[in-house]
This record gives structure tokens, sequence and C-alpha cells, in this order.
């Protein structure tokens, strides 16, 4: 597996049917993780927290969806958090992805789904 440097890029969600692409923010460094979702209204697309394993939603805005991704890019969990939550670390996770509650479940993001991701 290739690693990432913050920046942008596209995600792609392997499902049953045609793949879904979906703009993407990456954020790989200690700073960029941090900061993740803070201070937001709103996301045009969706945001890969690597490495990472739990998140939080204090001081967030907004409910997010949040998909625990393995090493291989599976989805091993997908939760709705809303504000001022935290979530529970998962031992397999070694990818967070986060997008705007509900966006998710119209992408065809569900456990067992595989993604990939295309850094620009």
């Amino acid at each position: 597996m290739r690693r990432w440097r913050d920046g942008r890029g596209t995600l792609v969600i392997q499902g049953s049917e045609e793949p879904v692409t979906v703009p993407l923010e990456i954020a790989t460094s200690y700073r960029a993780r941090s900061k993740g979702l803070l201070g937001r209204d709103a996301l045009d697309g969706a945001i890969l927290l690597s490495p990472a394993n739990s998140i939080h939603t204090f001081r967030m805005r907004m409910s997010i969806d949040v998909a625990y991704l393995d090493r291989r890019l599976t989805v091993i969990a997908v939760r709705t958090m809303p504000p001022g939550r935290l979530g529970l670390p998962r031992l397999r996770s070694r990818h967070v992805l986060e997008a705007e509650a509900g966006a998710m479940a119209g992408w065809g993001v569900e456990v067992g789904a595989r993604v990939s991701v295309e850094a620009e």
C-alpha cells in the first residue's frame, strides 16, 4: 500500500453496481488529522484520516458519517455520529473516512465494501 500525503484526491467506492467517485481530502499529518472537520459547516465529499482507528466529534457543528477501514481499505464499520461524541476505537481499523451525515448510504459505503484512493 502506498503512503498518502496531505492534500486532495478522489475516493472510489466499489459497490455492486458502477463504482462511485467522490471528491476527497486526505489528512495524514498529525496537524491535519487533529483539525479534521472542526469549524466546518459543510463538506464537499469526504475526508480520509490516516492512520486512525477512532475519532471524536467534540466542537463539531454537524453530524457526520464515519467509516472505519482496514489496511486493505475494506469498510469494517459505519456509524453516524452527532456532535459531542467520542467514537470507540476499532482494533482492525487503520483509516477513518468522514462525510456529512447521510452521504455514505447514498454512495454505497457499507460493511464489506471496498474503496480506493486516487491522490492528486
